[in-house]
C-alpha cells in the first residue's frame, strides 16, 4: 500500500520538529547533552498531542551512533534500523494488550540481557494505565532499580489511573493541548508541500474541530482533501462537516444591538431545517460572545479563536457592548447550556431564549448616570471615587485637649473669623451669618445623640476659653433638647441669659467648630422659677422609669436635690 495518512507521512524525526510542547523537548534534549539521562519517564497528556513520537525520538537519540546536540542524526546504522522497524534495542509495547502480570514477568526477564548494537535498551510501554495492579506491583522492583543499559519509557492518557509507587520513581512530563494557530501553522506548511489549496477559514475550522489534539487535526484534514480535492473552500467544508455556519453569531449579535425579534424565529428555522445540533448552537453561541468580550475589553483580537476575516468583524463590537452586557449575556447562554439539555422541546427552548436575549436592555454604571445628569442639566457634578470621596468629606474630630482641637481646625477657624470681621464691617447682624454658614455646611445635626456626644467637649472647652464670664454659668447649664439649629437649655439664673447672648459671635464660631454647623442658644427657663418640668437630656435618651415607682427616699433625692439614677 503506497498511501500513508499524513499523520504518519508527517510524524516529527526530530525533537525540534515536535509541535507546542518545547518545554518537553528542551529538557529532554539538555538532558542528553548533559549525559543526566534518568532510568524511566513517564510522558501524560491528552490524545494525539505527541506523547508515543516523543518516546520515539528520545530512544533512538539514546542510541543514534552520530549524535548531534542531542538529536538523532536519522541516517546511522542505529537510526536506519528503527526507522525501518528492525531494530531489537528499542522494544514498543501496547500496554492495553500486555497487561497481565505473565507478560511484565517475561519484560523482567528479557531486561537483563544487554542492549544488541546500541548503548541503551530501551522499553517503551503506551497506555501504561492500562496495566493491572498485580502487573504494576511485579514492576516496582525491577523499574526503582533496573540494569545500567535499560531505560523505561511510560505513555498515558489517564495519568491518575497510574498508582503514586510507579509515578515516584518515573520523571514525569505532561504534554499539554496544541494551541489553535500552531495546528493552523502546520496544516498550512503540509498543504503547501502537498501542492493543496487551503484558505484560512478552512484551517481554522479543522484545527477548532481537532480540540487540541495534533493527530485528529491530521486525520480530519485527509477527510477534507478526499472529499474537496486540492482546493478546499470554507463553505464546501461547513457542509461536509456539518457545521453551524458563524454569520448565524453574527446574526444575533446584530439584533441583540438593533433589537430585532424575528431574527430569533429565523435563526431557530434555519439551524432546524439544516439538522444543526441546538446544544452546538449554544456552545458556538457562548464562545462567539467571549470572543466579543476579548475584543471589548483588551481592544483588540490577539486572542479571538476564529478566522481572520471573522476577527476584523469582531472588531466592529469593541464601542457597542459594555463589559455589563456580555457578562449579563454570557450568564445568561450558561444558564441556558444547563436547561437545554433537560429540554423535551429544544426548538421551542431556542426560540424564547433567543427572544429574551435580544430584549435584553444595555445597562448603565451609576458613574455614567450621574455624568448625564450633569451634562445635561448644564451644571457640574462632581463624580469622586471612594478614595477621593474620603479626601473630600470634611472632618470632625472630638478633641480631648484645647491644644489638639486647635491645631485640627485652625485653618477653619481662620476661614471663619476672616468671615465674620468681614460681615461686621457690612452691617450683616449675627442671624444672617448663621443662615449661610449653615446652608454652606455638609454635615447636618440629625439626632440629639450628636450633641449630646459633643456637648461635654463643647462646655469644656467654653469654660477653658472664658473662665471668668462664662465658666460658672456652664458649670450648672443643661441642654434639654434641639430643634432645627436651636440647643435648648436651662439657665439657673435669669441674668445668666443676656451674658450668653452677648458672646454671640463665640458661639457662632465655637458651635462650628465642635458641631460642624453653627447653632444657637434657645431659653427655656430657669432652674428655680421655671415651674415646668424640666427633662434632662440623659433621661431624654436613656427613658428611666416614673419617679412614682421608685421609693419615698428616692423621691425625695430626686425631686429636692435634683438627683438621678446612674446605669
Amino acid at each position: 500500500m503506497s498511501y500513508v495518512v499524513t499523520a504518519r507521512k508527517w510524524r516529527p524525526q526530530k525533537f525540534s520538529e515536535v509541535v507546542g510542547q518545547q518545554h518537553i523537548t528542551k529538557t529532554l534534549v539538555n538532558a542528553i547533552n548533559k549525559n543526566r539521562i534518568a532510568h524511566a519517564f513517564i510522558f501524560a497528556g491528552p490524545r494525539g498531542v505527541g506523547k508515543t513520537t516523543t518516546a520515539r525520538i528520545l530512544a533512538k537519540s539514546l542510541n543514534c551512533l552520530n549524535q548531534q546536540s542531542g538529536e538523532p542524526c536519522n541516517e546511522c546504522e542505529m537510526c536506519t534500523a528503527f526507522n525501518t522497524s528492525q531494530s531489537l534495542d528499542i522494544i514498543e509495547i501496547d500496554g492495553a494488550s500486555n497487561r497481565r502480570i505473565e507478560e511484565i514477568r517475561t519484560l523482567r526477564e528479557s531486561v537483563k540481557y544487554a542492549p544488541t548494537k546500541g548503548q541503551f535498551k530501551v522499553y517503551i510501554i503506551d497506555e501504561v494505565h492500562m496495566l493491572t495492579p498485580e502487573s504494576f506491583n511485579a514492576l516496582l522492583k525491577t523499574l526503582e532499580e533496573p540494569p545500567e543499559h535499560t531505560i523505561f519509557i511510560f505513555a498515558t492518557t489517564d495519568i491518575h489511573k497510574v498508582p503514586l509507587t510507579i509515578i515516584s520513581r518515573c520523571q514525569r512530563f505532561d504534554f499539554r493541548r496544541i494551541e489553535i494557530k500552531e495546528i493552523k501553522a502546520l496544516l498550512k506548511k503540509i498543504a503547501d508541500a502537498e501542492n493543496i489549496k487551503i484558505d484560512d477559514q478552512s484551517l481554522t475550522i479543522v484545527a477548532k474541530k481537532a480540540d487540541g489534539a495534533l493527530r485528529d487535526a491530521q486525520s480530519l484534514f485527509d477527510q477534507v482533501i478526499s472529499f474537496c480535492g486540492d482546493n478546499i473552500e470554507a463553505e464546501i467544508l461547513t457542509k461536509m462537516l456539518n457545521l453551524i455556519d458563524e454569520e448565524v453569531y453574527f446574526t444575533i449579535s446584530d439584533s441583540i444591538l438593533n433589537k430585532k425579534f424575528e431574527e430569533a424565529f429565523n435563526v431557530t428555522s434555519r439551524i432546524y431545517d439544516n439538522g444543526w445540533n441546538f446544544i452546538d448552537f449554544i456552545d458556538g453561541l457562548v464562545e462567539h460572545f467571549r470572543n466579543i468580550m476579548t475584543v471589548v475589553i483588551r481592544k483588540d483580537t490577539e486572542l479571538v479563536e476564529s478566522a481572520e476575516i471573522f476577527a476584523e468583524r469582531y472588531v466592529n463590537y469593541k464601542d457597542k457592548f459594555s463589559e455589563g452586557d456580555l457578562l449579563r449575556i454570557l450568564a445568561f447562554l450558561n444558564k441556558s447550556q444547563y436547561e437545554l439539555k433537560t429540554s423535551r422541546n429544544q426548538k421551542l427552548y431556542i426560540e424564547i431564549a433567543l427572544t429574551h436575549l435580544i430584549g435584553l436592555e444595555k445597562s448603565s454604571t451609576i458613574t455614567e448616570l450621574v455624568t448625564k445628569l450633569g451634562t445635561s442639566g448644564g451644571s457640574k457634578i462632581n463624580v469622586y471615587s471612594p478614595n477621593e470621596a474620603e479626601k473630600k468629606k470634611p472632618e470632625i474630630t472630638k478633641a480631648n485637649t484645647n491644644s489638639e482641637f486647635r491645631n485640627t481646625k485652625q485653618t477653619k477657624n481662620q476661614n471663619l473669623e476672616t468671615q465674620f470681621k468681614k460681615s461686621k464691617s457690612e452691617s450683616l447682624d449675627t442671624q444672617n451669618l448663621i443662615q449661610v454658614e449653615n446652608e454652606k455646611s455638609t454635615i447636618p445635626i440629625v439626632s440629639l445623640n450628636d450633641i449630646d456626644s459633643k456637648w461635654k467637649t463643647f462646655v469644656e472647652q467654653v469654660q477653658a476659653d472664658k473662665p471668668l464670664k462664662l465658666g460658672s454659668i456652664f458649670q450648672h447649664i443643661k441642654l434639654i433638647n434641639i430643634e432645627r439649629d436651636n440647643l435648648k437649655i436651662v439657665l439657673d439664673h435669669p441674668e445668666d441669659k443676656s451674658i450668653i447672648e452677648s458672646e454671640k459671635e463665640y458661639f457662632a464660631k465655637k458651635t462650628k467648630d465642635i458641631f460642624g454647623k453653627i447653632l444657637q442658644f434657645e431659653f427655656s427657663g430657669t432652674n428655680g422659677k421655671d415651674k415646668t418640668e424640666i427633662v434632662p437630656i440623659e433621661e431624654v435618651v436613656q427613658k428611666p422609669k416614673s419617679i412614682s415607682e421608685e421609693p419615698p427616699l428616692i423621691q425625695a433625692i430626686i425631686k429636692e436635690l435634683g438627683g438621678r439614677e446612674i446605669k
